[in-house]
This record gives C-alpha cells, structure tokens and sequence, in this order.
C-alpha cells in the first residue's frame, strides 16, 4: 500500500532551516511497531502520523515519534501536522484563510488556528493542553557544568538557576550566562544522563537558554539536548517551550496580563528557528499560553508499505 507523506520544515519561513518533520497522511492500520520503524527511517526528530478522529468534527488523530519512543505531545509536530492538514488539497492560488482544527494527541485535544496568506509561509498556532508544572528535583552546578563543558559560574544569570518543568513532557531548563556559553556548549550526553532526573517514565532532556538572541527581536535564546530520546540536538522543540513557559513565570515574576516572546533556537546548528510564545496570566497563575510558528513543505513522496 501507498502511503503518501511529506517533509515540513518548522517554525520557519525559509526551507532548510527550522526543525525538520516528516508527516505521514495515510497513518491509519500501522501498528505500533511500524510507525516506530518508520520515524527511526527518517531519523527526523520526530515524525508525526495523521489517523482518521475519534470524535466528530475533529481534523485529525497526531500519532507522534521520535527515533526511539512515542511522545504524548510535542510542538512542531503540531504546528507542522496542522499546516499539512491545512494546505493538503488546497492551491497555490487560493485565498487567504483562518480556519481552526482540532488535532487528538495521547496528551489530549489540541486547539489550533491555521493563517494561510498569499506569498507567505503558513502559520499554525496551538493552546497548550497542559500547564507547565515545576517537577521535584535538586541541581549540582557544577554536575550540570560539566555535562556541557562550561563553568559553574556561566550556570544561571539574575535568579534563575536549573529546574525541573513538565507540560506533557520533562524538561530540566538551564539557565546560561548569555549567548557567548551557549555556543560554547560540548554536551556530554553519558554526563548528562548519570544526572538527569526521571519523569513520567523517561529521562529528562535538557533545554539551554539565556536573555536575547542572534536575531533582535528574540527574548530568549535557547537549545534542548535529548539521547534518550534520540535526538543529539533539537533546532526546535514546542514541547521544550511549553514547559519552559512555567519557569518563565517563576521567576521573572510576570504581572496579570498578556506577554508575547519570541524564542529562538537551533543557531549552532544553522538550522534558525523563530518559536512565538504567549502567555496569559491571570491571579497570579498562568491562565492560558500559546506556541505558534510558520511552516513550509520541502518535500513530499509515497511510503510502500
């Protein structure tokens, strides 16, 4: 059987940059096993698999894996599986749209709006399904320095120091002093993986930032390290800034209201990615956030299997 499928590169306008992920139409009747297989096949990041609703009125089922295990959620798998469904079937010459979907994942329904603009990149953004909650665990600078052959003193700026955050999926978020150490950055992924915590039954990856960016309108600049799930470096990871959205508002603080950031990721690896981040605050509580981006097609084919 032919199963059609494409290559999307994520959370940017320009092709060969971004997060690059591979979107299988025809999910439907592969087993676990297969789609596994199948995600190690493209060696992406993460390769997303579109399956016929479970409820009415919904666009589709996202089954979504990595190299090595399946992810409850994840966020250019969202945005990216989002503007496939979004501009299969449709026309370079259409016209503008704004359409909502709602996409099923193994962490529950995801809301997500869909621009589509003549001459541009089409831009997805998606609720968060889950709040980012700060996980229970404890940090040794210097362990975490030299797991990305820094010194302790390049660990954490103002009050932030290294955390422990979940918005469906662990991350340990590291502070670095600026731009400068996270370029500097060797990870040691044996290191990291003797000092990492464990959380909802997986190791945790490891998500750099700092304040600013290459590009000068980023708030933050940021990169996520994950072996266990695969993965050697991200240069995008929406599941990172959810989950990166609670430490946000620990510890700057942020007043009831709206704030929008603009995060970048992926520099090192000259694969530049622009992830929008809002975030809606409320008593003191983080009320809503959103993670959007833009998405472009590179590549399209069939599957035989």
């Amino acid at each position: 059987m032919a199963r059609r499928y494409a290559i999307y590169d994520v959370f940017t306008a320009n092709r060969l940059e971004g997060n690059p992920l591979a979107v299988v139409f025809d999910g439907d009747g592969l087993s676990d096993a297969a789609m596994q297989a199948i995600a190690g096949e493209f060696n992406l990041s993460e390769t997303v698999f579109l399956q016929p609703p479970q409820k009415t009125g919904h666009a589709a089922k996202l089954r979504i894996f990595t190299p090595a295990y399946e992810l409850p959620f994840a966020g250019h798998p969202t945005v990216g599986a989002a503007v496939a469904l979004a501009e299969d079937g449709r026309s370079f010459d259409d016209k503008d749209y704004d359409l909502v979907q709602m996409l099923e994942e193994n962490v529950g329904p995801v809301r997500c709006a869909v621009r589509g603009r003549a001459g541009e990149a089409t831009f997805a953004e998606f609720d968060v399904p889950r709040k980012s909650v700060r996980l229970d665990a404890k940090f040794d600078r210097q362990a975490i320095a030299d797991a990305f052959s820094l010194k302790a003193t390049q660990i954490g700026f103002e009050n932030h120091v290294p955390s422990f955050w979940s918005a469906g999926v662990p991350f340990v978020t590291i502070p670095v002093h600026d731009v400068s150490a996270a370029a500097a950055v060797e990870f040691d992924a044996a290191q990291w993986e003797q000092i990492t915590p464990i959380a909802e039954g997986r190791l945790a990856a490891a998500y750099l930032y700092c304040r600013g960016g290459v590009n000068h309108a980023a708030r933050f600049h940021t990169r996520m390290f994950s072996p266990a799930m695969g993965i050697a470096e991200d240069p995008a990871t929406g599941s990172a800034l959810a989950a990166f959205s609670g430490a946000i508002h620990s510890f700057d603080r942020l007043i009831d209201g709206h704030h929008p950031f603009l995060v970048e990721q992926g520099v090192e690896m000259g694969r530049p990615s622009l992830l929008h981040l809002h975030i809606d605050v409320s008593g003191g509580e983080i009320s809503t956030a959103r993670i959007g981006g833009q998405a472009v097609k590179i590549a399209a084919g069939e599957l035989y299997l």
